[in-house]
């Protein structure tokens, strides 16, 4: 779903550049908060892998394909604020290496793949899991509704921007019906994506997703009496996350540098519509497109699968130092104004 220059007008460029811009200074400041012990390791890594899968398009439809847009995962596993950061590090790597998404959409694509599809889906998300019962299995379950519903709701955040500033003349009915039709079935396979990947991590390290914590019980001693005690249990030393880490990265090396190669060549949803419909009648060239990396194929390599290959795996090594290089920013600038905070004495 990837905005390319020239669909939308300057005027609302600007205005949804303004909208991404202040989404993401509030969620620099509201990672602080979720960037502790267990999800600051995860945070970059989770950036690098939503890079990697949406490297992987897959047929929805006739001539038609999708991809993962990740503010579902992302929240759910390292919470909503970082990944507003996670998926907003992703477009613009995509943007400025890949000539993927225009430059000059940035913030619509920001607005709308990353602020968007995490808002909806972690809103969702906390509601069904107050509602289900605690455990692994409903939270796999409410990340698959989470991740369903995200997408068809950022098709519908896309057609509310063309209707304010699409630069031509179709129909917003037919965009909005074309767009949101599609798109739910490329919400099936982002919820598939989504609840396998939570899932997967859910059963080996529940601590380690944002959105299970507080999934296991509080420790109780039952009396002879029958009477139940709670049993306090200082903090212990968090469990280290360079195994986890480790297969998470080489499996997003391993989707980009080597599975993208058989992922779908069909136009993606928004690609589809907009040659279907007109939308792209005054669609602009990359400013990018003379990147050595543009279309995801590295410049003067004439084999196709290991130019692609090769493209992928700069691409995940990128996205993890920089989104990595945020988020520890961000965490050292918790842990000073934790250091900061004064200390009440008790006499």
């Amino acid at each position: 779903m990837h905005v390319p220059d020239g669909f939308i007008n300057a005027p609302v460029s600007l205005a949804t550049g303004a909208v991404a811009a202040s989404a993401v200074a509030v969620c620099l400041r509201g990672a602080r908060r979720e960037l502790d012990e267990r999800a600051a390791p995860l945070a970059g890594l989770v950036a690098a892998f939503i890079f990697a899968v949406q490297m992987l398009n897959f047929p929805v439809a006739a001539g038609t394909s999708g991809h993962l847009l990740g503010g579902a995962l992302a929240a759910i596993l390292v919470g909503p604020y970082t990944g507003v950061l996670c998926v907003s590090v992703v477009l613009l790597m995509q943007g400025v290496l890949f000539a993927d998404g225009g430059l000059t959409a940035l913030g619509v694509n920001i607005t709308d793949m990353a602020v968007v599809t995490t808002v909806v889906a972690y809103a969702l998300f906390r509601l069904l899991a107050k509602a289900l019962p605690r455990r692994r299995s409903s939270v796999t379950a409410a990340a698959f509704v989470a991740a369903l519903v995200s997408v068809p709701a950022a098709a519908g955040a896309f057609t509310l921007i063309y209707a304010l500033g699409g630069t031509t003349d179709v129909p917003i009915g037919k965009v909005a019906t074309a767009m949101i039709g599609v798109h739910v079935l490329i919400g099936v396979g982002e919820a598939v994506i989504t609840a396998l990947t939570v899932g997967a991590v859910v059963a080996v390290r529940p601590d380690l997703v944002y959105g299970a914590r507080g999934l296991a019980k509080p420790l109780e001693i039952r009396n002879a009496d029958g009477t139940v005690v709670p049993v306090e249990v200082s903090k212990a030393a968090p469990r280290p996350v360079r195994k986890i880490v480790g297969v998470g990265l080489v499996l997003a090396l391993a989707l980009a540098g080597f599975v993208s190669y058989y992922a779908s060549t069909s136009p993606d949803g928004l690609e589809k519509v907009a040659h279907d419909k007109g939308i792209d009648a005054r669609a602009e060239q990359h400013s990018a497109k003379d990147s050595p990396l543009a279309d995801y194929q590295v410049k003067d390599v004439g084999d196709a699968r290991l130019s692609g290959g090769l493209a992928g795996v700069i691409g995940v090594g990128a996205t993890l130092a920089v989104g990595t290089g945020v988020f520890v920013v961000v965490r050292r600038r918790r842990s000073r104004t934790e250091s900061a905070a004064p200390v009440s004495e008790t006499v």
